[in-house]
């Protein structure tokens, strides 16, 4: 079975984060009952696209990124028998999941993937963004920590991606460090370079509080896919909140084809108790905006900091200086024993 999206009465296509990038808020510890109740009323909301995986995407159970209750698989099947409309996606890192885990996931009944990569290294990917057209899936190149990267080696690294398959190309604010005209050159500049039957997305996090503000700035460039979640539930200070943004969406005649108070309640009644503490821009995570960090380092920071007696800004603002990037978790601790030598 080929991916098929219903765009009737869309202008842009809403993707949900909750079960993938709100496994992070969770420590990947959500029970496949609790991912089938979310997605069920994502699904009742008329929302597209839900992405279900480990926090790390495919490969991510691991002591590296830690164990979730269930297997991507089971968590998938789970959910994709008791969609109506929306199609399942995951999350492959090269490095991180396999091919052999992405046929796994299709089988399991995905039918979406972003295939990601950091923002300069979309050659890492021809191999899996060609297996995934192989299966028919709805495919998309993930450039993530794109402000690491200017407005034109995005849309170079983006062509990379169109021309192994990719069908959208994804600018991903991993960090939450971009302003509004950031988004629209980087949007702006892909939709240059990139085939017009190509489209564009966008993948916001709200470490400074601009997840909305910057989702809409997108559309206006010219993307029209856009990730978000329940609640803003994801790492960092979270997603852009998939209600809120909806109903700014509402107010200015931009059609999602979403039930907005459906959404609305979702968060409220569903999500909102599901949380170990709010998803907030506290201190530390409006840190990880500021200093431009990757926002899946702020839990394992949080411990490193307290491990060492350092404080968590300090530690975040100097891995902000390193340009550390997803996939090299393992320098937090480094970069924290050095800070710690280097003081008087």
């Amino acid at each position: 079975m080929n991916a098929k999206i219903t765009r009737d009465n869309r202008d842009i296509l809403l993707h949900d984060m909750s079960l993938r990038d709100g496994m992070h808020a969770k420590k990947e510890q959500i029970e496949v009952a609790q991912m089938v109740a979310i997605a069920k009323a994502l699904d009742s909301a008329n929302v597209p696209l839900i992405q279900v995986t480990h926090g790390a995407g495919l490969g991510g159970n691991s002591l590296q990124y830690g164990f979730a209750v269930a297997s991507n698989e089971e968590y998938i099947e789970a959910v994709a028998q008791e969609m109506s409309q929306a199609l399942i996606s995951v999350l492959l890192i090269p490095g991180i999941g396999t091919i052999a885990e992405l046929e796994s996931a299709y089988r399991a009944g995905a039918r979406s993937v972003h295939v990601a990569t950091h923002c300069t290294e979309a050659d890492t990917s021809p191999a899996h963004i060609g297996r995934a057209r192989e299966l028919g899936m709805d495919t998309t190149g993930f450039l993530m920590m794109a402000h690491l990267n200017d407005p034109a080696g995005l849309a170079r690294q983006g062509r990379l991606m169109e021309s192994y398959g990719a069908q959208t190309v994804y600018v991903t604010d991993s960090a939450g460090f971009l302003m509004p005209d950031d988004v629209t050159a980087r949007i702006k500049s892909l939709r240059e370079a990139l085939r017009p039957v190509t489209e564009i997305g966008f993948h916001a996090h709200h470490n400074l509080g601009m997840g909305v503000a910057n989702s809409i700035a997108a559309v206006r460039a010219g993307a029209t896919r856009i990730d978000a979640s329940l609640g803003g539930m994801g790492a960092g200070a979270g997603n852009c909140p998939i209600e809120i943004f909806a109903a700014a969406c509402e107010r200015l005649s931009i059609r999602t084809g979403a039930d907005l108070f459906a959404l609305m309640d979702a968060a409220e009644d569903i999500v909102s108790p599901l949380l170990d503490e709010p998803i907030r821009v506290d201190r530390a995570a409006l840190t990880l905006g500021y200093a431009g960090v990757y926002s899946t380092f702020l839990h394992k920071s949080k411990l490193v900091a307290e491990k060492h007696g350092l404080a968590v800004r300090d530690l975040l603002v100097e891995l902000g200086r390193r340009r550390m990037i997803g996939g090299q978790e393992d320098m937090i601790e480094d970069t924290a024993i050095d800070m710690k030598r280097a003081a008087p």
